[in-house]
């Protein structure tokens, strides 16, 4: 007997075809799982990617005289990356208490220490959370697709049973049709399941470094400013408005790093 034919119906489009609703649910369904874990995947290798790139940016940048003041020319031109919204969430802290004349005396200035060491913890958790965000879509993908494979894989090798039962007759050209089903339906799910499951380890690792990042720059920026603190230095490094006289954005506008929305967004 020639194979040629049941090669041909072997070929996933018409495994695809011949399979009944269910497991062309499934397949669809796993199609769907992996295009979307994929697409998880490039946005957090790209974003940790560019992440990375700009810490190090921001840690050369905290190296050397006026630190804070080249940070912040720096950070302004990245408005939408984490560090620069814990950056503007401190010395929003940072200016609100000054305005507020809380620092003029040793207790006022220990609080003030406090304040932004406790908005630094609360931004950087902020952006910690955000960045989590389709993780659980690549562990959830991973941990149930394979399941979801072999549910597939039970039902059409049951498909494959009833067909022998039908047509009275064990040969190959009637049973190879429903375990080839059954099988790639199997082999979709893992096709779904496995780059998501390394996707998703790679992803948790570069988000806790990156989470260290944050934190040791937050760190950076608290000593530079405690210590400015004592010496009763100007606000020049911290201040609003850039060393070439920009106007400084309007209070509106930059209430998205304040200490109220933080806590409000956190909740």
């Amino acid at each position: 007997m020639s194979t040629t034919p049941i090669a041909a119906h072997l070929s996933p489009l018409e495994l695809f075809e011949q399979a009944d609703f269910i497991v062309k649910s499934i397949l669809v369904l796993l199609a769907l799982a992996s295009f979307v874990s994929w697409g998880v995947i490039v946005d957090k290798l790209l974003r940790f990617s560019r992440l990375r790139r700009n810490a190090v940016a921001w840690a050369t940048a905290l190296s050397g005289q006026r630190s804070l003041t080249r940070l912040a020319q720096e950070l302004r031109q990245h408005p939408q990356d984490p560090f620069s919204r814990v950056f503007t969430a401190i010395t929003d802290e940072w200016h609100v208490s000054h305005r507020q004349q809380l620092h003029l005396d040793a207790t006022g200035r220990d609080s003030l220490k406090e304040r932004i060491n406790r908005v630094g913890q609360i931004a950087g958790n902020i952006e910690t959370e955000q960045l989590q965000k389709g993780l659980s879509v690549l562990a959830t993908i991973g941990s149930v697709a394979p399941f979801v494979g072999l549910f597939g894989t039970v039902w059409g090798i049951m498909n494959a049973f009833q067909g022998i039962a039908a047509n009275n007759n064990t040969s190959l050209a009637v049973v190879a049709p429903g375990i080839a089903e059954a099988l790639f339906a199997t082999a979709l799910g893992l096709v779904a399941a496995i780059p998501a499951v390394v996707a998703y380890n790679r992803a948790s690792g570069d988000l806790n470094s990156y989470a260290a990042r944050i934190a040791t720059l937050t760190g950076l920026v608290e000593v530079q400013l405690s210590r400015q603190l004592e010496s009763g230095e100007a606000l020049a490094d911290v201040s609003e408005s850039s060393q070439t006289g920009t106007t400084p954005p309007a209070k509106s506008e930059r209430s998205v790093h304040n200490v109220t929305p933080l806590a409000t967004q956190g909740a």
